[in-house]
């Protein structure tokens, strides 16, 4: 067999940092060809094509954008509603145990928020 480095080697066996040439044509063809079936389907599997349409096509992108923002929005809107409702919760828990210094501290909070919550500000 042929290597890389133009070394002749019988056995076939090669170190990982080297590759084996074919030495017929066919081979070689077979090879090439083998090698561009799989650069084609990761190309594929990257969705090249996909990506340099949407580039072509700047008012989609754009839109695609402000979906996708509106969407982070909301959800970060929800997902902090859900941790400080948890929080306060766990706040009035605490503050129900009348623990010696820190429950004068989370009474506290607790009375303010719930008088920020039971102002109408509109």
């Amino acid at each position: 067999m042929i290597h890389r480095n133009g070394k002749v080697s019988g056995t076939g066996v090669v170190n990982s940092e080297e590759e084996t040439i074919p030495g017929t044509p066919e081979e070689q063809i077979s090879a090439l060809y083998r090698l561009t079936l799989t650069w084609t389907r990761q190309l594929e599997r990257s969705r090249i094509a996909e990506y340099t349409e949407l580039l072509n096509r700047p008012w989609r992108l754009i839109w695609l954008n402000i979906l996708s923002g509106v969407a982070k929005g909301v959800g970060i809107a929800v997902g902090f509603t859900f941790f400080a409702a948890t929080i306060i919760y766990v706040l009035q828990l605490l503050g129900a145990l009348n623990l010696p210094i820190i429950g004068d501290y989370i009474a506290d909070i607790v009375r303010i928020v719930q008088r920020q919550l039971d102002l109408n500000t509109y």
